[in-house]
C-alpha cells in the first residue's frame, strides 16, 4: 500500500514537473513550533501543528483535512482532527482560506521517552490544481 502511495505521489510530481506545475511539497510547510517537548511527571503537554501555505497556495477548507494522532506513552485529548478543529478559523466575508493551526493537549503516562504521532492528509491548491498530500511526523517528548 505505501509503495502505491509513493509511486503516485511521484507520478504526480513528474508530472506536475512536465506540465510547468510546481511540486505541491514546494507550496507548503508544516511545523511542529510551539510543542512541548520537555515537561515533569504529572504536568500537561500541548501538542501544535500548522500547515503553512506558500507561493499563492492554499490548504483547501472543502475537501477532507484529517489528522490522526497517535502516543503509545501519553493520553491524548482529541486523537482524530479535521479543519473544523483547526484553531485559526476563516471569518465571515473573508476570502482566503487561513492556513490551519491545531492545538491539542495530552498528558504522559510514563516518565522516560515518548513521542506525540501525526499522520496527515490534505490538499494543497493554487488556481491551476488541487493535489492530495500525506505527511507523517513525531514530535518527541522528554518526561522527567
Amino acid at each position: 500500500m505505501k509503495l502505491k502511495a509513493t509511486l503516485l505521489s511521484l507520478s504526480l510530481a513528474a508530472t506536475c514537473a512536465l506540465a510547468g506545475e510546481p511540486d505541491p511539497t514546494a507550496l507548503y510547510d508544516v511545523s511542529t513550533d510551539g510543542s512541548t517537548t520537555s515537561l515533569k511527571a504529572g504536568e500537561r503537554g500541548k501538542f501544535v501543528l500548522s500547515i503553512k501555505s506558500k507561493g499563492g497556495a492554499h490548504v483547501s477548507d472543502e475537501a477532507p483535512l484529517r489528522i490522526e494522532l497517535s502516543s503509545k506513552e501519553s493520553k491524548l485529548d482529541k486523537a482524530k482532527l479535521t479543519i473544523a478543529d483547526s484553531v485559526v478559523k476563516k471569518k465571515e466575508g473573508e476570502a482566503a482560506v487561513p492556513d490551519p493551526r491545531f492545538e491539542v493537549g495530552f498528558a504522559p503516562t510514563a516518565q522516560g521517552a515518548t513521542s506525540i504521532d501525526a499522520k496527515m492528509t490534505f490538499f494543497i491548491c493554487t488556481e491551476k490544481l488541487c493535489l492530495r498530500q500525506t505527511k507523517t511526523l513525531s514530535v518527541p517528548v522528554s518526561v522527567n
